[in-house]
């Protein structure tokens, strides 16, 4: 094997997509319960924000429903907790949510560009009221979940969903499926014109981007032991995933991973001293990466290697 096929070759982003999860969880445990619980967040938000980019960073469609899929997920487990296995409930709860973006994928995909954005925060909202309405009817509005597991059982479930996240994007990235949703992103009638099949693709595509936050979330609704329909359907979830995917980079398997730890680490350093300040600052680079760094950090990085190699040579 020469030396240009080895730089190809996708060993070295997984040992280093492993190695970096193993060094977090076990540092944030050795150093006590609060790391462990912002390290919990942060391979969450790392789950969620690579399994949006795998639809709306590779098509361009921008979607402000992916807490259907995680509020799916929590709704899931927590009215089978205690009468089936988490083991169990927690692909299920995957599943259901993965089932749930298939059926609607069809009539949903049918918009696009703002119109897809309204009518995905459309949808997220209407499933939230019509399980609330569920849950208040048969007087279940909320629920105390006992006896769930501890926070370090959750982390290693959760890094693990992260790590399979990126692992997907990554190679969905690569393949002949990633291209054609970059050739629906680019142009999606020149693309339908020259063969792709793009109608396939966006439903296979936001049908699988379901499936992680379904698990995510039944995950953290046991990190809460408190269901509430008004919680898990928060749609600050889905802002704060699009925002990551903008600030680190969408539609690269790094850029999720940038914007986790830009955002959080940002909260860290200010939600608890100056909220204010914080969504202030949020806002200002939010803005600022939209107008001036609209491939995000991930984009930053790349345009500063072809500057110094176009230095080099």
């Amino acid at each position: 094997m020469t030396k240009a096929s080895m730089t190809h070759t996708p060993i070295p982003a997984i040992a280093a997509t492993l190695i970096g999860a193993i060094l977090i969880v076990s540092l944030s445990i050795f150093m006590g319960s609060y790391w462990t619980v912002v390290a919990l967040n942060l391979f969450m938000w790392i789950a969620l924000t690579q399994s949006w980019s795998l639809f709306s960073g590779m098509t361009g469609y921008i979607s402000l429903g992916h807490v259907v899929a995680y509020g799916i997920g929590a709704y899931l487990v927590a009215t089978t907790f205690k009468i089936i296995p988490l083991w169990l409930s927690i692909p299920l709860g995957g599943l259901a949510a993965g089932v749930f973006a298939l059926i609607v994928a069809i009539p949903v995909l049918r918009v696009r560009g703002p119109y897809f954005v309204i009518l995905t925060f459309g949808l997220a909202e209407l499933v939230k009221f019509i399980l609330l309405y569920t849950e208040t009817t048969f007087g279940k509005s909320s629920r105390l979940l006992f006896g769930a597991p501890k926070t370090e059982t959750l982390l290693y479930w959760v890094a693990a969903l992260a790590v399979v996240a990126t692992l997907i994007t990554y190679f969905v990235g690569r393949s002949r499926f990633g291209k054609g949703l970059a050739a629906v992103r680019e142009d999606e009638t020149a693309a339908e014109t020259v063969g792709v099949p793009v109608t396939r693709l966006k439903v296979l595509a936001f049908a699988a981007s379901a499936v992680i936050p379904g698990m995510v979330g039944g995950l953290m609704t046991m990190r809460s032991t408190y269901f509430d329909v008004l919680q898990v359907f928060n749609p600050t979830i889905s802002f704060s995933i699009v925002t990551m995917a903008i600030i680190g980079g969408a539609g690269d398997a790094r850029g999720p991973i940038l914007g986790a730890l830009f955002m959080l680490g940002l909260a860290e350093l200010l939600w608890s001293t100056a909220p204010q300040l914080y969504f202030i600052l949020l806002g200002l680079f939010l803005i600022g990466f939209v107008l001036f760094a609209p491939n995000g950090m991930i984009g930053l990085i790349k345009r500063r290697k072809r500057s110094s190699a176009g230095v080099a040579s």
